[in-house]
């Protein structure tokens, strides 16, 4: 039997979503001049790279986006893209879903080796079940759960294009 999908947020909401989400990073970093956006690969830096989009249409900070690649089977070995020094900046760090809090945890060890000056967390779909001690700051939209649930983030190219309970 193939698994049934429910649709959870469409292009529209999403996109709504997603001005909301950005324009609380911005009110959060207001007293900021640069703003670096780190996305977890895969969606997690399709919905960063649609969030500096609108940070850079909405607000006069300087934005720089990066990438963070995480193998989610072996997290302790993730690339953090460049050699940006990340040391005396305000990060937000982006992935599609929180889910249990692991892919967060491990993203943030990574980047906690440089001396940061804020780090804040954004995350579109927030499934409120954590395994890990993640604390999400910016969220789109939060979803009560299974733990047997799953969160799917569909994307082609750049966009998000919605939002699945399976």
């Amino acid at each position: 039997m193939k698994d049934k999908r429910v649709l959870i947020l469409d292009k529209e909401r999403i996109a709504f979503k997603m001005r909301r989400m950005a324009y609380e990073i911005w009110e959060r970093n207001s007293d900021e001049k640069e703003l670096t956006i780190i996305g977890i690969n895969g969606s997690g830096k399709v919905v960063a790279d649609n969030l500096v989009e609108i940070l850079k249409e909405i607000s006069p900070l300087k934005i720089k986006s990066l990438t963070l690649d995480i193998n989610k089977k072996s997290p302790l070995d993730f690339i953090y893209e460049t050699d940006y020094n990340l040391n005396g900046k305000s990060v937000v760090l982006v992935d599609d879903v929180a889910n249990s809090g692991k892919t967060l945890m491990y993203c943030l060890h990574g980047i906690l080796s440089y001396d940061l000056k804020k780090v804040m967390v954004a995350v579109l779909v927030d499934r409120k079940h954590k395994s890990f001690p993640i604390a999400t700051d910016i969220v789109g939209h939060t979803v009560a759960t299974t733990i047997q649930d799953h969160i799917e983030v569909e994307t082609s190219g750049k966009k998000v294009k919605g939002v699945y309970l399976k």
